[in-house]
């Protein structure tokens, strides 16, 4: 392993042409995971299928004019003209294409499209290749019970869900991803160059040592379509923790907080940043988390004070006659999320709910215990895991959850 001293002298302080091209290509790597997302839509609603045209079959294709019909009726677009201009950044990105390449312009009109990836013409250059490998990576980091994930200090700074460099090559190296230290290495330093990953403070490039790095991207995120429109939003890292964000409440000053409120009316500030709703300059919305490197506001709060008197067993919850009853939720997701943040462990609960959001509609309630989402028992799952589920399921969700009986 190189030491941080002899390794970093050539290293130390990425320039700035560098920084912007791993921001370009980290948004092009936005734009493919966004498209991908829609591709699997299409096809679970069966939006995509094989189409006779003068006695040809085009197989897995989709219609510009019913795809223009599908995002305004499932609210990804708010009209046409916006629902074509997302549909062209999609064409002009490679991602879709006429099925005759005759159109380079997107069209409202009786004509077939097909996304690349189902046709096999998807161009496979270099950009892609490293996208696809730090897609799998992270994946892989995901799926599977490791400790390299963790909150770690650098320079005095905090930060969240890190990568100490010479244990990610080590975890590499035992997964079988790279045959040698060298080669995890220049791994590591690619993922860096092509915006996957990033040194905490953006200060140096990829070493073999004990720096701290992060993943630029959440790749699980739900991606809203009207992202694509919005060139010039800066990047904000996401917070990793749970997929549902809470409303701002109010804008004045800069103020970034969001607010928790608890069964006894007790308003609790947990400091947050995300892209705000589509009256932003932005236009967009997402799940994100502020950072001391990328920003002056104030760090999220990504371990408040939980908002449970005790914890409790999942034995105790299911005790028959116990104190606690079940109750189910169908929760719809908006442009901005459920409403709604899970934290804790076995079994998870409700740390805090939007008043005017999607959960608290259906009657979902601060300190309640999360039994089950679409039907599969979290009782003994942790809140990432919980919130896994979630974000990688359907916009709605089926919320089985236990609460403390008003007897």
């Amino acid at each position: 392993m190189i030491s941080c001293s002899a390794g970093l002298s050539e290293m130390d302080g990425i320039g700035n042409t560098m920084q912007k091209k791993a921001a370009e290509l980290e948004r092009m790597a936005e734009v493919l995971v966004t498209g991908e997302q829609l591709r699997l839509r299409l096809h679970e609603a069966k939006v995509i299928k094989d189409r006779r045209h003068h006695l040809r079959t085009y197989p897995n294709c989709f219609v510009a004019k019913e795809i223009i019909d599908w995002l305004i009726e499932h609210k990804e677009a708010s009209d046409r003209d916006t629902s074509i201009k997302i549909m062209q950044k999609l064409l002009d990105q490679s991602i879709i294409h006429h099925v005759c390449d005759e159109h380079q312009e997107f069209k409202d009109m009786k004509l077939f499209y097909r996304f690349r990836k189902d046709d096999g013409t998807f161009p496979l250059d270099s950009k892609a290749k490293v996208f696809m490998r730090g897609q799998q990576i992270y994946e892989k980091l995901m799926n599977t019970e490791n400790t390299l994930l963790q909150t770690c200090e650098e320079e005095g700074v905090t930060y969240e869900r890190t990568l100490v460099a010479s244990e990610f090559i080590d975890w590499l190296l035992q997964e079988g991803e790279m045959p040698t230290r060298e080669e995890a290495e220049l791994l590591g330093r690619r993922l860096l160059e092509h915006g996957i990953i990033k040194h905490v403070s953006n200060k140096h490039h990829f070493v073999d040592c004990g720096l701290l790095y992060q993943f630029r991207m959440n790749f699980r995120r739900r991606r809203r379509l009207m992202e694509l429109l919005n060139e010039r939003c800066r990047s904000i890292p996401e917070n990793h923790d749970s997929p549902f964000c809470l409303r701002k409440q109010g804008s004045e000053g800069g103020n970034t907080s969001f607010l928790s409120v608890s069964p006894t009316k007790e308003i609790k500030v947990v400091s947050a940043v995300r892209r705000s709703s589509m009256s932003s300059s932005c236009g967009s919305s997402g799940y994100y988390s502020s950072s001391p490197t990328l920003s002056s506001s104030p760090p999220v709060l990504c371990n408040p004070k939980s908002v449970l008197k005790r914890q409790v067993s999942p034995e105790e919850l299911q005790t028959p006659g116990g104190l606690y009853i079940k109750k189910t939720f169908t929760i719809v997701g908006d442009a901005v999320g459920w409403g709604f943040v899970v934290r804790g462990s076995k079994p998870c609960h409700i740390q805090a709910v939007d008043p005017g959001g999607p959960a608290a509609a259906a009657g979902m309630k601060v300190c309640q215990f999360v039994v089950a989402v679409n039907g599969m028992n979290v009782l003994n799952l942790d809140y990432r895991t919980v919130s896994n589920l979630i974000l990688t399921g359907p916009r709605t969700v089926v919320m089985e959850v236990m609460e403390e009986a008003d007897y």
